[in-house]
C-alpha cells in the first residue's frame, strides 16, 4: 500500500549533487507547513545553503521559525552529542560535559558510523518526542546517504546488550516503519542523474531498512512545440521566408529558430532518460515531476513554485 508522502513523520531527501535536492527538501517542508503540519526542515551538510532557499540568515543547531508552521535548523554533531549527554546521562551543566564531549567527539571522528548515529539519532529523537508533525531532512548526497541510513542497523548488530543497543533499537523501530519514515531521491532527466538514481534506489532497498517513498524528477521540460510548429520552423529557415521574417521583426531570426530547435532536442533527449528511469523502477513507486522554472532557483518564490508543483503531483 502506498503511504501518502506528507503523512509520514520523517523524510530523508537525497540525490546527486546539483539536481535540486535542497530545493525539494525546502519545498516539501513549506508544502507540509502550508497544509497545517508543524514541520522542521534540517540541513545535514555543513556547507549546505538551505537558508538561501528560505531567504533567512545562517541556520544553527537551535531550530527557528522561518515561515508559519515551519522551523529550520542545521545539524551540528558536536551539539547533538552534548544534547544527548545532557538528556541521557542527566548531566545538568554544559561546562561539566565539556571534557567527556571532547573525548566522545574524538571517538565520533575516528569510528565509522558514530557521527551518522549522532545525526540520525537527533532526527529520530525529534520524531519520537513528537516535537513536530514532520521532519524533512536535507540529507547527504547519494554517495553518503546509504551509510547514514544504515548506521543504526550496523551498530545494533555489533552491540548486543546495554544502553547503546537500546538506543539504536528505538531508532530502528522508527526508521523501519514505512508509515513513519521514507527516503526521497531527487533526480534530473539527464543521463548521469538517472544512472545514479537507479543505482541508489537499489542500494536503499538492499542495504537499508528505510522505505523508498518517492522519486522527484526536477527540471522537467514542458512540451513547448508540437510537430506542426517544427514544420513551420523548418520552412522559415530557407529563403525567401527567413529574409522576409528578418525584415518584419527588424533583426536576425536564425538564433531564435536555433533556440527553438534546441528546446525540441532537449525535450526529446530528456524524455528518453525519463523513460529509462520509469522502466528501471518499481511501477508502484511514486514518480513526481517538477517542471523547469526558467527562473532563478534560489529564494522563497522559487521554493514556493516547486512546492505548488509537488502539491499538484501529490493530488492536493
Amino acid at each position: 500500500m502506498t503511504v501518502d508522502l506528507l503523512s509520514r513523520r520523517l523524510l530523508f531527501v537525497t540525490g546527486k549533487g546539483g539536481v535540486g535536492k535542497t530545493t525539494v527538501a525546502a519545498a516539501l517542508g513549506l508544502l507540509a507547513a502550508e497544509r497545517g503540519r508543524r514541520t522542521l526542515v534540517c540541513e545535514v551538510d555543513a556547507k549546505g545553503n538551505l537558508a538561501d532557499f528560505l531567504e533567512v540568515g545562517r541556520l544553527t543547531f537551535a531550530p527557528r521559525a522561518v515561515q508559519d508552521g515551519l522551523l529550520a535548523m542545521a545539524m551540528d554533531t558536536e551539539q547533538s552529542l552534548k544534547e544527548y549527554l545532557s538528556l541521557q546521562l542527566r548531566i545538568p551543566l554544559v561546562a561539566r560535559i565539556g571534557p567527556l564531549a571532547r573525548t566522545l567527539d574524538f571517538v565520533a571522528n575516528a569510528a565509522p558510523g558514530v557521527k551518522e548515529i549522532l545525526t540520525v539519532g537527533k532526527l529520530c529523537w525529534e520524531v519520537r518526542e513528537r516535537h513536530y508533525d514532520l521532519v524533512v531532512v536535507d540529507a547527504p548526497a547519494s554517495g553518503h546517504i546509504v551509510g547514514q541510513l544504515a548506521a543504526p542497523q550496523g551498530i545494533n548488530e555489533l552491540v548486543k546488550v546495554g544502553m547503546v543497543r537500546d538506543q539504536t533499537r528505538w531508532m530502528l523501530d522508527l526508521l523501519e516503519d514505512p508509515a513513519t519514515t521514507g527516503a526521497v531521491i531527487v533526480a534530473a532527466p539527464e543521463e548521469m542523474p538517472v544512472n545514479e538514481t537507479i543505482e541508489l534506489a537499489g542500494r536503499i532497498e538492499q542495504e537499508t531498512t528505510v522505505d523508498l517513498a518517492a522519486i522527484v524528477v526536477n527540471r522537467v521540460l514542458p512540451e513547448l512545440f508540437g510537430r506542426a510548429e517544427e514544420e513551420v520552423f523548418e520552412r522559415l529557415r530557407v529563403a525567401p521566408a527567413v529574409d522576409r521574417l528578418g525584415l518584419a521583426v527588424g533583426g536576425a531570426v536564425t538564433p531564435v529558430l536555433d533556440a527553438a530547435e534546441l528546446a525540441v532536442t532537449l525535450r526529446r533527449t530528456r524524455a528518453g532518460h525519463l523513460g529509462r528511469l520509469r522502466e528501471a523502477l518499481d511501477p508502484a513507486l511514486p514518480l513526481l515531476y517538477v517542471p523547469e522554472l526558467f527562473t532563478r532557483s534560489h529564494g522563497v518564490r522559487a521554493t514556493r513554485q516547486v512546492a505548488e508543483a509537488l502539491g499538484e503531483e501529490l493530488g492536493y
